[in-house]
């Protein structure tokens, strides 16, 4: 079975709880703590064996296989991969079943990540994670006075649209966001504005 580790708990004696997202499923896994196991970290691509426990509910991990990526080496882009992937962690821990659109997407990140601004990749996932939920927010409607915003537009936690004085944030054109939001492209943004995404996107999907 192949997955990503979305977050890992340390818990007695050094043992790990290991939660893993795969193709139709979020999976919690005990991994005992052991000189011959292999290193593995949130972020990582496994392939794995799960093994059901006889004194526990929680299977256990076993066979570990690290099927790593070109750019899993370079610090800077995995400092931004294990946040982003930590973030489907925080927003899909309670469901034990998923439909395969969030591994494909993660599939599709991986393949692009050492490509392209891993930033400008996240942002646009996450505007995909947002449409397949049905919480696009892309008739451009105020959230907090309901009217049509038609400039000095601001975005605030899962990209809600408000006029900036409704909520005093950072603004943005509207046509770049319209963009992003129609096309999940964000080639008319700047780096700026990427930046402020990145930081308004890790409040939580």
């Amino acid at each position: 079975m192949q997955g990503y580790i979305i977050n890992i708990n340390r818990v007695k004696d050094e043992d790990l709880l290991v939660t893993i997202l795969t193709k139709t499923t979020i999976k919690t896994h005990y991994r005992f703590y052991g000189a011959r196991h292999s290193t593995i970290n949130i972020g990582y691509k496994i392939d794995f064996e799960s093994v059901p426990s006889v004194k526990s509910s929680i299977p256990q991990l076993r066979s570990i296989m690290h099927l790593g990526n070109p750019w899993n080496t370079d610090i800077g882009r995995m400092f931004l991969w294990q946040p982003f992937i930590h973030l489907f962690y925080l927003h899909l821990k309670e469901i034990d079943t998923i439909d395969d659109f969030y591994f494909n997407l993660l599939e599709e990140c991986t393949s692009i990540w050492h490509k392209q601004n891993p930033k400008r990749i996240a942002v646009e996932s996450y505007v995909k994670i947002l449409e397949y939920e049905g919480r696009l927010h892309d008739d451009f409607i105020c959230f907090n006075c309901d009217e049509v915003i038609e400039k000095d537009l601001t975005l605030i936690r899962g990209f809600l649209p408000a006029h900036q004085t409704c909520a005093w944030n950072q603004s943005f054109n509207l046509s770049h966001i319209t963009e992003l939001f129609t096309d999940k492209s964000s080639v008319s943004l700047d780096d700026e504005s990427i930046d402020i995404l990145w930081k308004i996107m890790q409040e939580g999907f």
